[in-house]
C-alpha cells in the first residue's frame, strides 16, 4: 500500500473514532442560520454530513480521473501495439527484400564465376597447347643440334667410333 492510501485510511478511522466518542454531542439540536432562514438541527450531524459529502465528491473525482487515466493508457497501449505490428511487418518486408537482393547477387556471382571458369579453362588449354608446341620445337631443335654435333664429331674423329 502506498503511504497516501495508508494516511487516508488513518484519517478516516480517526474521524470515525471522534464521532463515536462524541455521538451524543453531535446529536444535540442547535439553531442554524442558513442565510435566508433559521432552522433547528444538530450541528454535529450537519457537519458530519458535509464531511461525508466532500468525501463522496473527492471519491467520485478520484474514480473519474482513474477511469480517464486507464482509458488513456489502454489507447496508448493499443497504438503502441499497432505501431509494433507495423514495424514488424516493415522489418519482415525488409528481410524479404534483403533475401531477394542476396539471391540475385549470388546468382550474378555464380554466373560470373562460371564465365570466368570457362575463360580460365580456355586459357589453360591455349597455354597447354602453346607449351606442348614449344616443348616439341625445343626437342626437335635439340635433336637437330645433337645430330649436327654427332656428324661433326664423326667427320673430325672417324677413328674414335671404330670406323676407318
Amino acid at each position: 500500500m502506498r503511504i497516501r492510501t495508508l494516511l487516508l485510511i488513518v484519517v478516516i478511522l480517526l474521524i470515525a473514532a471522534f464521532v463515536a466518542l462524541n455521538f451524543e454531542a453531535i446529536l444535540q439540536p442547535t439553531r442554524l442560520n442558513l442565510g435566508l432562514s433559521e432552522v433547528q438541527a444538530p450541528l454535529g450531524l450537519v457537519m458530519l454530513g458535509m464531511l461525508v459529502a466532500v468525501f463522496v465528491v473527492f471519491l467520485l473525482a478520484l474514480v473519474f480521473f482513474q477511469t480517464s487515466h486507464l482509458m488513456e493508457v489502454r489507447r496508448i497501449t493499443r497504438e503502441a501495439t499497432d505501431q509494433r505490428h507495423l514495424a514488424d511487418k516493415a522489418e519482415a518486408s525488409r528481410f524479404t527484400e534483403l533475401r531477394e537482393f542476396l539471391r540475385t547477387e549470388m546468382q550474378t556471382l555464380a554466373a560470373r564465376d562460371n564465365e570466368l571458369s570457362a575463360k580460365l579453362l580456355e586459357r589453360m588449354d591455349s597455354v597447354k597447347a602453346d607449351l606442348t608446341q614449344t616443348v616439341e620445337q625445343t626437342g626437335n631443335g635439340l635433336s637437330a643440334s645433337v645430330g649436327e654435333l654427332e656428324d661433326r664429331f664423326v667427320r673430325q674423329f672417324p677413328s674414335a667410333l671404330g670406323k676407318p
